[in-house]
């Protein structure tokens, strides 16, 4: 499955069409690490991606070439000139050359070689994905008709902008964030039954303790209050727990999947739902 890498030179050729890159993608460990990789042209791939400072040049990668992102480096201890070991899943390795070093761009991915240096040990010749920029004075609803029929002679694949992308990449998280959230709420109302059950309890397990406070002058209203401060209390700590405990298992998790994935997760404080959540656990 996936997209020809015919594609991509064929889209290049429609006037309307300013550049046109494939990408595919790859893996294996990079110094014993395994890393996703992205497969692709270089010399359109650094023209259809804004990817911040490069240091280097991603049109010298050669087959014996690597680019990565700076982040990447840093961790990897790497820069332009540096050796890396890949080994690959047919169980080959190799030693590539590190030949630029790129800001972060979520499409292209933390590491880049080239289909030659992909060749030797690919499973199958396919791109996941097509970028394609307009020339100027082409509108979008032109270049994605011409798009879209050029791409008619290889599957039809979908042709989609910018913008209904993203939508489509966030639908499936989405999807998951509704199941999180009607998970959470019945967790809460759960955690609120426990809590009043929990109260309950507690208030006809203390009957002689709260006679001997009758006892010794405490009103009924006192004694209401002293009560309804406790379950306070109860409710407050451990909703802050739960938030703070929620909030750092969530920022393991998004640090766990950035460093073993391209991923373009980012920890991020929802501060709108977490009142919410601590309103109704108060």
């Amino acid at each position: 499955s996936g997209l020809s890498p015919k594609l991509a030179p064929a889209l290049a050729q429609r006037p309307e069409v300013a550049t046109a890159v494939g990408l595919g993608k790859g893996a294996a460990e990079v110094n014993g690490e395994g890393r996703a990789l992205t497969v692709t042209d270089p010399k359109p791939f650094a023209r259809s991606f804004d990817l911040g400072d490069v240091d280097g040049s991603l049109g010298a990668l050669g087959d014996r070439g690597i680019a990565i992102t700076r982040s990447e480096a840093e961790k990897q201890d790497l820069q332009v000139g540096s050796r890396a070991e890949l080994a690959f899943a047919d169980g080959k390795k190799e030693t590539f050359t590190v030949r630029a070093v790129y800001g972060r761009s979520e499409l292209a991915g933390d590491y880049v070689v080239t289909r030659e240096a992909w060749a030797p040990h690919r499973m199958q010749d396919s791109d996941t994905l097509v970028s394609v920029t307009f020339k100027d004075g082409v509108s979008t609803a032109e270049g994605k008709a011409a798009v879209a029929a050029t791409a008619r002679d290889f599957g039809n694949p979908d042709v989609q902008t910018r913008s209904e992308y993203a939508e489509t990449s966030a639908s499936g998280i989405d999807m998951m964030l509704t199941l999180v959230y009607a998970l959470l709420a019945l967790a809460v109302l759960i955690a609120l039954l426990g809590i009043a059950n929990t109260l309950t309890l507690a208030i006809h397990e203390r009957t002689r303790e709260l006679g001997l406070l009758r006892a010794v002058g405490q009103t009924r209203a006192q004694l209401r209050a002293m009560v309804r401060w406790e379950s306070v209390l109860v409710a407050a700590f451990g909703t802050a727990g739960g938030l703070t405990l929620g909030g750092f298992l969530g920022w393991v998790l998004v640090k766990a999947s950035d460093s073993t994935t391209e991923s373009a997760f980012a920890f991020a404080v929802p501060p709108a739902q977490l009142a919410v959540v601590a309103l109704v656990g108060l």
